[in-house]
């Protein structure tokens, strides 16, 4: 579902389970982080990403302050009703009602999860560095389901995301399975496509229930904030929480 400035999942995640990510339209922010950049980190004026991030919690209806993460490219994973401040960590889950999980991007891919029952739920920041980390597995392994459902949120798309030989190579180290997701461009460049990276991985944690990985950031460049296009820019949020 697509409201005026935030997605909502398309999955099938029982009714307790709430969750978003939120555009780039509808906030305060001016010139290249234009205009509901949730991140204070970018360079942006940091009255209005306050400012925006009373927004986001207005008009989500959210139950709390979101856990905010300084996301770092790893794999750690936070329990988001126990931190402290700003934790350094990709990805954060709770167990909790109330508990607002959040992670922020511009590019890389947003994951959220629940378990069937909606009783556990995480927000993973998944750029290639901490898909290739394994921050997607050490998340799946605090969910106490095999039956996890993941929903794959806006991030560059599969014609957009070049990347040099290195990439491609590390991933291939890592397995095989991945070369699927790399299409050549000829002279030691190729396309990446982080979805698929991103299912190929799920897939071999027996995860089958995914949805979304329908968006490109770098295309829709009125909808959503893209590092890779525009350098200095905002931020999106997604988040999650149950009731």
């Amino acid at each position: 579902m697509n409201n005026k400035h935030w997605i909502t999942p398309d999955w099938p995640a029982p009714s307790i389970v709430h969750a978003a990510t939120t555009l780039r339209t509808g906030g305060v922010s001016v010139g290249a982080f234009n205009s509901l950049n949730a991140a204070l980190h970018v360079g942006d004026n940091a009255d209005w990403v306050r400012q925006n991030r009373v927004i986001i919690k207005d008009m989500l209806g959210l139950p709390s302050e979101p856990v905010w993460l300084e996301q770092i490219h790893g794999d750690r994973v936070v329990d988001a009703a126990s931190v402290d401040l700003l934790p350094q960590a990709d990805a954060s889950y709770t167990d909790k009602p109330g508990i607002v999980c959040a992670v922020m991007t511009a590019d890389c891919l947003p994951l959220l999860v629940c378990a069937p029952d909606g009783s556990q739920v995480a927000a993973i920041h998944a750029g290639w560095r901490g898909l290739l980390a394994g921050v997607i597995s050490n998340t799946l392994a605090v969910i106490a389901s095999s039956d996890a459902l993941v929903w794959l949120g806006p991030a560059i798309g599969p014609d957009c995301f070049e990347v040099g030989d290195d990439v491609r190579e590390a991933f291939l180290n890592k397995a095989v399975v991945f070369t699927a997701a790399f299409k050549s461009q000829g002279k030691g460049k190729w396309l990446a496509d982080i979805y698929q990276l991103a299912r190929i991985d799920l897939a071999a944690q027996g995860i089958n229930k995914i949805y979304g990985g329908v968006f490109c950031t770098f295309t829709e460049q009125q909808r959503f904030y893209s590092y890779r296009r525009d350098k200095e820019t905002g931020r999106m949020a997604t988040l999650i929480w149950r009731d």
